[in-house]
């Protein structure tokens, strides 16, 4: 086209292109080639929008070990030694005194056992079997009698399969993530089941509802336990740190420097991977969820 001034200038293409979306066709006009177009996936300086992201997930992550780092230097350095010395000193004394170690550590079997099947919360039975076994034989411990603690439940849910069955019936959006963890092979109900256990789900309420869903015992059993190490090993170490704080106190001399940074970044590499641990598993489950749902 050509202006009065005598000058020749070219009118952007008009491009039309008919597309089909859930609405219905439409028409989209747009000028320019497409080299002039951006792209959705860079902002205006260039930057891709992948990379900010990521980078703003790092920040996020180290901000949060830099408040749990300093949460426990606190913890370790003045709110823990006065509670250990009014409380927990006290306790271990009472005891010791009470219990001899094998009768000990057949009570805390029989409380990690036994207080799932009533609904019972077990972490301060694991937090004692790692302040008295340590790591190796407290490990063996709470792992030997978890394996009870899931598999009692388990059986006892035939006694309430069809009203189970029925509750799963009720609040289907709430229960596609347990109705997938019973589908599949052998391996995805194992790798559904572990990751039930890692993510923040109410597993003792999920004992009793994975017969109804179809699980078998074997992958049940086996992704139970592989699910519940992160657990066992956050609550031995923190046994093993109350521990470490409660000798301190009934020494009376206080952790050096070296001592309480140690504790203080075990506690936060202990609480970092379980987090990231607990936020990867919610993101496999909510997706495993999203695919029963659209099967459903």
């Amino acid at each position: 086209m050509t202006y009065s001034d005598g000058v020749d200038k070219t009118v952007p293409e008009l491009k039309m292109r008919a597309e089909g979306s859930e609405r219905g066709d439409y028409v989209k006009l747009r000028g320019g080639s497409d080299e002039e177009e951006g792209s959705p996936a860079e902002s205006s300086s260039g930057c891709p929008i992948g990379s900010v992201t990521s980078v703003w997930f790092w920040v996020k992550l180290i901000a949060l070990v830099a408040c749990l780092g300093v949460l426990a230097f606190a913890v370790i350095k003045w709110i823990g030694p006065f509670l250990i010395e009014k409380e927990l000193i006290p306790f271990m004394n009472w005891v010791r005194s009470t219990f001899s170690i094998p009768v000990l550590g057949l009570l805390l079997f029989a409380s990690v056992a036994l207080f799932p099947s009533i609904l019972l919360p077990s972490s301060p039975s694991m937090w004692m079997a790692g302040l008295t076994f340590g790591y190796g034989s407290g490990f063996l411990l709470i792992l030997s009698a978890a394996s009870i603690g899931v598999t009692l439940p388990y059986l006892i849910g035939h006694l309430f399969l069809h009203k189970m069955q029925e509750w799963l019936k009720q609040y289907p959006k709430k229960a596609a993530i347990l109705r997938a963890a019973g589908e599949g092979s052998w391996f995805h109900q194992f790798q559904a089941v572990a990751l039930i256990r890692v993510s923040p789900f109410p597993y003792m309420i999920y004992n009793y509802c994975a017969l109804a869903t179809g699980v078998h015992y074997g992958p049940y059993i086996l992704g139970s336990l592989v699910g519940m190490v992160p657990e066992i090993f956050v609550s031995i170490y923190t046994g093993i740190m109350l521990r470490t704080l409660a000798v301190a106190s009934d020494e009376r001399h206080s952790l050096s420097v070296v001592e309480i940074v140690v504790n203080a970044l075990g506690f936060c590499v202990t609480a970092s991977a379980t987090i990231v641990c607990t936020i990867y598993a919610k993101k496999k489950l909510s997706a495993m969820q999203s695919e029963e749902v659209e099967t459903s």
